[in-house]
């Protein structure tokens, strides 16, 4: 980081914690048929992090998203963190039962301790910053989330994989720090390569869940007795 930018420590809970910076950076952002209005929070609710605009640090990171829709654009954007409220999600398990939460696997417990937790966790905030659940991930995750595999098992998959990070514009402020660098139409000949190489890497995360499940089977906690003990 460079001795110019400013990062103040607000708070600090169990991984996650509170930033303010004055550093600009360059990300990118898949669309499925274009960017044509102002950019906004209003991605689907499910998402990873809540319902917010998604930009992720590697460039590679939106094309297995988007490879399906003949439209699809890569977006390279310049997004300056000066005046927002940032909350910094280390990878660990507190980050997957956020994920749980954002994709509607708490249900089961609204209104408990655990649930309140992390449904007030990114409530005053302007942006997210964590690690993305990429196609490898995404398999380990819902085994985790169905009860396939433990906690232990996912910190252990987490820790083998490399995640990169994704910024998440909450709000109108954060949205309005977004400015556009470059537009890049994707041919047929990209998508159907993203296309194969989406189907290997859930094919690779298939291969190391069930390695991780025979290995740590007996280790660790369960998605539903975390929820129970979070009550």
């Amino acid at each position: 980081m460079k001795s110019s930018e400013i990062i103040k420590e607000i708070s600090q809970f169990e991984g996650n914690h509170m930033i303010e910076t004055n550093e600009v950076v360059t990300l990118y952002h898949g669309s499925k048929s274009g960017i044509h209005d102002a950019i906004a929070p209003i991605s689907r609710e499910r998402c990873d992090f809540g319902k917010g605009f998604y930009m992720g640090t590697d460039r590679t990171q939106p094309f297995t998203l988007i490879c399906n829709y003949p439209d699809a654009r890569i977006y390279t954007l310049s997004v300056d963190l000066s005046n927002l409220k940032i909350l910094d999600v280390e990878v660990g398990l507190d980050w997957a039962l956020l994920v749980a939460y954002n994709r509607g696997k708490m249900e089961s417990v609204k209104h408990s301790t655990i649930y309140n937790r992390f449904s007030n966790l990114s409530k005053s905030c302007d942006m997210i910053i964590g690690y993305i659940a990429n196609d490898r991930m995404f398999v380990v995750l819902d085994r985790f989330f169905n009860g396939e595999i433990t906690d232990i098992a996912l910190v252990h998959s987490l820790s083998a994989l490399k995640l990169g990070k994704q910024y998440v514009a909450l709000t109108k402020e954060a949205c309005q720090k977004i400015e556009i660098l470059a537009e890049q139409k994707l041919t047929e000949n990209d998508r159907e390569k993203l296309k194969q190489e989406s189907e290997a890497n859930r094919s690779k995360g298939i291969a190391m869940a069930d390695e991780i499940c025979r290995k740590y089977r007996r280790d660790g906690r369960f998605f539903d007795e975390i929820l129970k003990a979070g009550e």
